[in-house]
């Protein structure tokens, strides 16, 4: 594998899946204790002091128009993704969120094909979105849920899925500078929590400080600090950095395809066959989102083409 660097990306992406997949538990339960910007702050406050100890070096920027992607990224994918998606999960249902939130490689497809070099759509794109999105709406509501529209929760659920896309074309640009990712990771989170200081202001925070001493608080802080945030942030960016923001950002499909089934292991939920339906769509979905275009030789034989950018023409 190490002679793979494309499996490499997709094993980094399908295992930070597998653990942001699970972060709605957590959120869940410190959301009966603190308010979202609460966790939201010392959510990458940990994970900005972990990514510090892990490579206490500064990162030195080589031109100084870089750091507007920096900047951009900081305030996309931190800051203004996590406050959109917590605070719309207090107006809509989790259901309705979750689906809305799926649409981000949709946004990442439109905007990576604007601003990128080299990601470009296809049909296949399309149809496995199609059927990402029909599994996810089946996994959802799983008949138990009916569809409830709240237009300021469906809104912001939306507004999330767009501004983590603007996230994705700005970590794929930021991977071309080639510095370390352990400190590309860590200066996004520098100006996400730096764009954090006027919602103090304005957004509810005053914590309650002692209740982060409760173990059931603190376990949940430390796991989406150091493993949802500081460790998996750098293992998406990498990802992004070997696939392209585009092939990357399909895997999001999978979240509520694990939410689903930590559910039933963790919380011994049941798994219907609508559930079943809905996660086979979804696989296939990413499958198809995810699988390489024939191409015809002059021969008319038809082969797999193993770097669509140069098939494409760019």
């Amino acid at each position: 594998m190490k002679n793979n660097p494309t499996a490499v990306g997709h094993l980094l992406a399908a295992l930070t899946i597998l653990v942001w997949g699970t972060t709605f538990i957590s959120t869940k339960v410190l959301l009966q204790d603190f308010a979202p910007l609460e966790i939201l702050v010392f959510r990458f406050l940990l994970g900005f002091v972990a990514l510090l100890a892990a490579y206490p070096h500064r990162l030195k920027i080589t031109d100084r128009r870089q750091e507007k992607y920096f900047i951009g990224a900081g305030l996309c994918g931190v800051t203004l993704y996590f406050l959109l998606e917590n605070i719309a999960l207090t107006y809509s249902l989790a259901s309705n969120v979750g689906i809305i939130i799926s649409v981000a490689p949709f946004f990442t497809a439109m905007f990576a094909n604007r601003f990128l070099d080299g990601e470009t759509l296809r049909p296949r794109f399309f149809i496995g979105f199609a059927s990402a999105i029909a599994g996810i709406a089946l996994i959802s509501f799983n008949g138990s849920e009916a569809l409830q529209l709240n237009p300021v929760g469906d809104l912001l659920a939306l507004l999330a899925a767009a501004v983590w896309a603007v996230y994705s074309v700005l970590t794929k640009k930021i991977s071309s500078f080639q510095y370390p990712t352990v400190q590309t990771t860590r200066r996004c989170f520098f100006y996400g929590l730096l764009f954090m200081i006027p919602a103090l202001f304005l957004l509810d925070f005053s914590p309650a400080w002692e209740k982060l001493a409760q173990p059931v608080n603190l376990l949940n802080f430390l796991y989406l600090g150091l493993c949802a945030s500081a460790l998996c942030f750098v293992t998406w960016n990498s990802a992004v950095k070997v696939l392209g923001a585009v092939k990357t950002s399909v895997y999001i499909y999978m979240t509520p395809v694990v939410t689903v089934a930590m559910s039933a292991v963790i919380l011994h939920e049941p798994v219907t066959w609508l559930i079943l339906l809905g996660m086979a769509l979804t696989l296939a979905g990413l499958f198809l989102s995810e699988s390489r275009e024939k191409k015809k030789d002059r021969g008319g034989k038809t082969h797999e083409c193993a770097k669509p950018e140069v098939c494409d023409g760019h």
